[in-house]
């Protein structure tokens, strides 16, 4: 939606939004799309009630003297069988609206903080771009981070590495995957530390096999942690089921078990 907003600063549009809904239906109140005269951001659904949604807000961009409000009923005439009721709301917007409609088109994001800048780490932010994710992408290395990032992410450099996790905003999901084990180590035993002040990371991910963390297990029970403190932390990593290695592999099954956590 970034980059819609961007482009209305130079382009009429139409926003279209869910007011209400009855019974079954596609997406729910508070959804957002903007409609442009060529192309549009966002969905309110698809399907034939986002087809006739598009062509009534062209035509208020257009100036014709249009409704502002649909009430669309899902049932067999408009070829979707959800059989709700969707009640529509268009707002023709414009340069000057863009500041008010930052705030209102932007979905909260669930604070998370990627440790590692990697081809795993790299796909993984790619893959949460689009989902309700602020990342903060931490490494200890310079110049690690490619130029060509995903809007909004945050890049940082952090030497020992480890300390970044005292100042992560509450409540962050945590994923480890530096480029070494002994920097794993130090990160895991940071976020385990929080966890025994403040028990603010409800995820903390560490990426590896069962071997990896057998060794971690045993080196975190030399340093005094519980058994049950130990259980906070995910290794290995993402949905199971889902056995291919590659980093776009990967990156969609801890994308699927983080929105689990939500």
């Amino acid at each position: 939606m970034m980059v819609a907003l961007d482009r209305l600063a130079v382009e009429a549009a139409v926003r279209v939004s869910v007011q209400a809904t009855q019974g079954s239906v596609p997406r729910g109140p508070g959804t957002h799309m903007l409609v442009f005269a060529r192309g549009e951001e966002g969905t309110i659904g698809g399907g034939h009630l986002e087809f006739q949604a598009l062509a009534h807000a062209r035509r208020l961009l257009a100036g014709e003297l249009v409704s502002t409000q649909l009430r669309q009923v899902l049932g067999p005439s408009l070829g979707q069988c959800c059989g709700g009721v969707v009640e529509l709301l268009l707002e023709r917007v414009e340069a000057g609206d863009v500041s008010r409609l930052r705030t209102v088109l932007m979905s909260p994001r669930t604070p998370l903080a990627l440790f590692g800048g990697g081809h795993v780490g790299r796909a993984i932010v790619n893959a949460l771009a689009p989902l309700p994710f602020a990342v903060r992408w931490i490494d200890s290395r310079d110049e690690i981070f490619p130029a060509d990032v995903p809007v909004g992410l945050d890049c940082e450099h952090s030497n020992p590495v480890q300390a970044a996790v005292a100042d992560l905003a509450p409540c962050s999901r945590v994923l480890i995957m530096s480029f070494s084990h002994a920097e794993d180590l130090d990160i895991v035993v940071a976020c385990l530390k929080r966890l025994r002040v403040q028990n603010d990371l409800p995820f903390v991910g560490l990426i590896g096999s069962k071997t990896k963390w057998a060794t971690f297990r045993h080196r975190l029970e030399e340093r005094g942690f519980s058994a049950e403190e130990m259980a906070h932390i995910t290794c290995p990593i993402g949905v199971p089921g889902i056995s291919g290695k590659e980093p776009e592999v990967i990156a969609v099954a801890v994308a699927a078990q983080l929105l689990q956590t939500l």
